[in-house]
């Protein structure tokens, strides 16, 4: 399949590159190299994101170059959709995207639908960054620092710094490769991990007092409302890696965070529109929780969006304790 995928963009003059909306590391870094590859073999490329870029990863190379609106979709002769399980987590341009004519499908997601023409998708790659680090070396390509940057900091990111059950020995082959390429690993740490606003500070004292824990203590319930934000002068952005204090606590099987969104007039009076990301301690496959509600992941990290009241949302989340032993091979 990667050969017949880099025939088909070799004999591309026109490419949109897009990833999921609410962006991770990987999203990012993956979108970022696969454009310059793309432009290296004389492709035109836009890349696409429909939402704004987390402030910390604002650092990696030609990131001001992704776009947040696609106005014509009609002279792409190639979409390549990146990080996604499904080819609506590229948001609100999805029904413009299906009318490309070709689309290239790359991913590590268990619960990836095989939407598009062309697939690559491995399970077993702990991030699509390194899919599309085996691909740009199948396409005969020479990274450059600014490509390494990207890949690394996708592998880092969705790894949790090599923490993560997803981290193989290809994680720390490629970004050994990077770093000789010429990535700092300390910059990149420091962008990523070391950096907050104090409007984000504000915004992680807020989720931390917000934070619920189930009867059992299996669950745990992080909160972010569009009132929070407010508050604290924060962007959506702004809460992407809160979960994980949630995740932390000690007994928790699965951490959700809660992330109120823009209410638009389509909402049924009472309810709001939320999107649920869950993580889990590696005893329950939340991936499979996922896709009840039509989202997906993997079996550590997933999300799903919903339109509910809060309280009808947080009691679902909590239902869920009652089915982990029978369902999700909880030990």
């Amino acid at each position: 399949m990667m050969k017949k995928i880099i025939q088909q963009l070799t004999t591309s003059s026109r490419v949109l590159v897009a990833s999921h909306a609410k962006p991770d590391g990987d999203a990012i870094g993956s979108l970022l190299a696969m454009g310059i590859a793309l432009e290296r073999i004389g492709c035109e490329v836009t890349r696409y994101n429909e939402s704004a870029i987390p402030a910390v990863y604002r650092f990696l190379p030609l990131v001001d170059t992704i776009q947040r609106e696609l106005t014509d979709v009609a002279g792409f002769d190639t979409a390549v959709i990146l990080d996604c399980g499904g080819l609506d987590r590229v948001g609100s341009a999805v029904d413009a995207i299906t009318t490309i004519p070709t689309i290239v499908n790359i991913d590590h997601h268990t619960t990836n639908t095989r939407f598009g023409q062309y697939h690559l998708v491995d399970v077993n790659a702990c991030a699509t960054s390194e899919i599309i680090y085996r691909l740009i070396h199948a396409m005969g390509l020479e990274l450059n620092v600014e490509m390494a940057t990207a890949i690394y900091t996708g592998i880092l990111t969705d790894t949790g710094s090599f923490r993560f059950s997803n981290t193989n020995r290809a994680a720390f082959s490629i970004c050994e490769a990077m770093v000789a390429i010429g990535v700092n690993p300390s910059a990149v740490a420091r962008h990523v991990y070391g950096t907050y606003s104090l409007g984000r500070i504000k915004l992680l004292n807020l989720a931390l007092d917000s934070i619920e824990i189930s009867s059992n203590g299996h669950i745990s319930i992080m909160t972010v409302t569009r009132e929070m934000l407010s508050d604290t002068g924060t962007q959506p952005e702004d809460a992407d890696g809160l979960i994980n204090y949630a995740r932390r606590i000690q007994d928790v099987k699965v951490a959700a965070l809660i992330h109120e969104l823009e209410n638009g007039n389509n909402v049924s009076r009472g309810r709001k529109r939320f999107h649920v990301s869950l993580r889990s301690d590696g005893s329950v496959d939340v991936a499979r929780i996922a896709s009840d509600f039509g989202g997906g992941g993997h079996a550590g990290a997933a999300g799903f969006s919903v339109e509910s009241s809060l309280a009808e949302l947080k009691k679902t989340i909590y239902s869920l304790s009652e089915g982990f032993r029978g369902t999700c091979h909880l030990n």
